[in-house]
Order: structure tokens, then C-alpha cells, then sequence
């Protein structure tokens, strides 16, 4: 059994249906998002049941699109004690954008979700993790619209994202403004290599037994909180299933959603879990370090 006193982990939610992922750009046009059953509200009150069974707290990412069409399933998130975070409007990629669209973006965001929530909010973090070394200029942006922290960047190799040489845990992008920090998903390093821990498809492709162990190093070897993600769509098997896929979006999107909520009660079991604020800005020791 892992020493729950040791560290207390991140959980965290990206609130976006499953007609709003970008692997889904290709299928499904924005145009059409409104024409489409939602899942969200189901899934959503599934996942606060969930959290509140095991008295978690946690940090939901919100599109602005989400909380300006579901503005109860906001107030009540903030009503239970979870902090409310950005996710931007309508899941747009970062590296689609160019510093004033997104400003633009950010800062829209932010003032509707306070608005509604009825609380600051301090987090972001961009769409399929889209800051890269393209748009580091990101950072600053995000800075000037009255953020504290950003979540967007995976150190690691892929097809969709990623910088794989980033520090592996919180830093200071911004050499101006140290108060703000970058909170990267989380990844063991094992033999030199940087393996993916961070939840969301890995966690329904990796057997159990793995996750655990790869945040229980995290915690144990690395001596630092781990960050976990996934979305409510990752709890919906029965989500209505879109035609004309390639093989590898159609295996990333559903494999394993049946078993996602029985390794989170397990997750939640095995480790203790809080809010990104309260780990990684009112508690947190930040290593200082630099990234560019």
C-alpha cells in the first residue's frame, strides 16, 4: 500500500464532449457541434458523484463553449469545492492561432467562466496541449490576460504534441515573471527514457498495474506530485459512435472506455488527490528552472 502522506497528487478534468476532440477535426465541423446530443451533462454529474464518494477534490479545465451552454453543471463543480480552470473557447489549437486571436481567446474565456462561476480563475491549459516551440510566446499571453499557471505542455515524442526536452516538473517560462509557472503533464523517466503517466489515453492503453506503478515513482523516486487527466467522454462507452475513422483515431478515442471508471476507483484508492491550485500554487516549492 503507497504512503498516502507522502504526496498528494493532481487530478484533473479537460470538460470537452466527445464531438470536440481534435482528433475528431477532420469528421466533425464546429459548425456542427450544435446539432449534435451532448453527453456532457451525464457524464459530468457522473464524475462529481464519483469525486465526491471518494472526497476529492479536483481541477476542471471548462471550454468557455461547454460553461456558456451549461452554466448550472459550472456552479455546481464550484459549489462542491472544485477549482474552475480554462480550457479555452471551443478547443482550439494553440499552434492555430497567433498571439492576438489567442490573448483574445484566453482572456474571453476567462472572464465568462468567472462570471458564471462566480470565482477567479487562475489555470489554463490549451487544447490537445498545443504549446510547443512554436508558441512559446503562449506563456506571455497568458501571463497578460491575469492567468497564474498554464498546463500545457507534455514532455514527450508524439504525432500530435509535445516538446520532448521540457523540464518534467513546474517551472518558470517566463524569465520577466517568475510567479507565473508552467505545470507540465507528468512522465517517468525510466533508463533515460520519458514514458507518458499523465492519464487520459494512455491510461485506458497501459494495463492498470502500470499507471500505478509510473505514478507511484513520480512520488517515490522523483519526490513530486503527479498530474492525472482524462475527459468525461472517457467514461461513456455509450457515446454515439462516429463513421468513416482512421484505425489509429478510432482506437485512441475508445479503446478501453468500458474499464476507465473502475481504474479510477482504484486510482483513487491507491493515491491521494487535491486541486492543481492548491499542490501547485499555494503549497508548491518551484524549482526555478528556465525552459525556452
Amino acid at each position: 500500500m503507497i504512503n498516502k502522506k507522502t504526496f498528494c497528487n493532481a487530478f484533473t478534468v479537460d470538460v470537452e464532449d466527445y464531438f470536440q476532440v481534435s482528433a475528431f477535426e477532420k469528421y466533425i465541423h464546429r459548425d456542427d457541434w450544435e446539432r449534435l446530443p451532448c453527453r456532457i451533462e451525464k457524464n459530468m454529474e457522473c464524475i462529481l458523484a464519483l469525486l465526491d464518494q471518494y472526497k476529492i477534490k479536483a481541477t476542471f479545465f471548462t471550454l468557455g463553449w461547454i460553461a456558456e451552454r451549461y452554466p448550472k453543471l459550472i456552479q455546481e463543480l464550484v459549489a462542491c469545492g472544485h477549482e474552475l480552470a480554462s480550457h479555452g473557447y471551443s478547443h482550439i489549437r494553440v499552434t492555430q492561432q497567433n498571439h492576438n486571436s489567442f490573448f483574445d481567446d484566453v482572456y474571453r474565456t476567462k472572464a465568462l467562466l468567472e462570471d458564471i462561476g462566480g470565482v477567479e480563475v487562475r489555470g489554463y491549459r490549451a487544447a490537445s496541449y498545443s504549446i510547443d516551440r512554436t508558441c512559446l510566446w503562449a506563456h506571455s499571453a497568458l501571463c497578460e490576460a491575469g492567468y497564474f499557471y498554464s498546463s500545457s505542455i507534455y514532455p514527450v515524442h508524439h504525432d500530435l504534441y509535445g516538446i520532448p526536452d521540457a523540464p518534467r516538473f513546474v517551472y518558470q517560462p517566463i524569465l520577466d515573471h517568475p510567479e507565473f509557472i508552467e505545470i507540465p503533464i507528468t512522465t517517468t523517466d525510466f533508463f533515460g527514457y520519458r514514458i507518458p503517466a499523465g492519464g487520459g489515453g494512455y491510461f485506458r492503453f497501459y494495463p492498470y498495474w502500470f499507471s500505478r506503478w509510473a505514478i507511484k515513482r513520480v512520488n517515490e523516486y522523483d519526490k513530486q506530485s503527479a498530474l492525472f487527466y482524462f475527459h468525461p467522454w472517457e467514461l461513456d462507452p455509450e457515446q454515439p459512435k462516429q463513421t468513416g475513422l482512421n484505425l489509429k483515431t478510432r482506437f485512441r478515442h475508445y479503446l478501453n472506455l468500458h474499464r476507465t471508471e473502475s481504474r479510477l476507483r482504484q486510482l483513487f484508492v491507491d493515491f491521494q488527490w487535491d486541486r492543481m491550485d492548491r499542490i501547485f500554487l499555494d503549497n508548491a516549492v518551484i524549482s526555478g528552472e528556465h525552459h525556452e
